[in-house]
This record gives C-alpha cells, sequence and structure tokens, in this order.
C-alpha cells in the first residue's frame, strides 16, 4: 500500500511525546482514523492538524477524553455553520446584484 499520505503511530507518537494508547483512545471516540498496513498502524497526515489541537486540549488545558470529543463535535459543528453562512451570503449577493 502506498504510504506517502501516512505517518506511522510510533514516529508520531515519539515526535509529540504522546504515550500511543492516547492515540488508540481517540480512535475508540472516533476522533481519529488508523490505519493498518503490513502489521503497521498509520495516521493519515491530514490528521495532524486535528491531532495536535487535541493534545493541547488534553496535556495543556487536560480535558478527558469525553471533553475533547464534544469540543471536537462542536467545532466541526461551527465550522459547517460558517460554511453554510458563507454560501447563503454569496447567493443574497448574486440576487442584490441583480
Amino acid at each position: 500500500m502506498n504510504t506517502t499520505n501516512l505517518i506511522s503511530i510510533q514516529h508520531f507518537c515519539t515526535h509529540y511525546k504522546v504515550p500511543i494508547t492516547f492515540i488508540t483512545a481517540l480512535q475508540e471516540y472516533e476522533l481519529v482514523e488508523i490505519t493498518v498496513t503490513d502489521n503497521e498502524h498509520y495516521l493519515r497526515t491530514n490528521q495532524i492538524y486535528d491531532l495536535e489541537k487535541m493534545i493541547r486540549l488534553h496535556y495543556e488545558l487536560h480535558i478527558n477524553l469525553e471533553g475533547i470529543d464534544a469540543i471536537y463535535n462542536l467545532l466541526k459543528q461551527v465550522e459547517s455553520l460558517q460554511s453554510q453562512v458563507k454560501t447563503l451570503k454569496n447567493k443574497l449577493n448574486s440576487y442584490e446584484d441583480l
């Protein structure tokens, strides 16, 4: 399998100084997706930004995994609503130009 967009969980955890159990716990809450190839566990590189946020929430702000799950889902809802507002503003502007 092509692993160009993947990073080893072992490498990620070593770099960020977090235990592998933290990543597996995030997977149990369905906050990250782990890919297994040749008995090696990987994360997609496009998840790194969100993972960095979750690490800060947990280790710097001492928020438990349930709190991270709630915060992450609320942030996704806010992003979705912002996107909808932008779309509606664009539609409104196109009608005002008529």
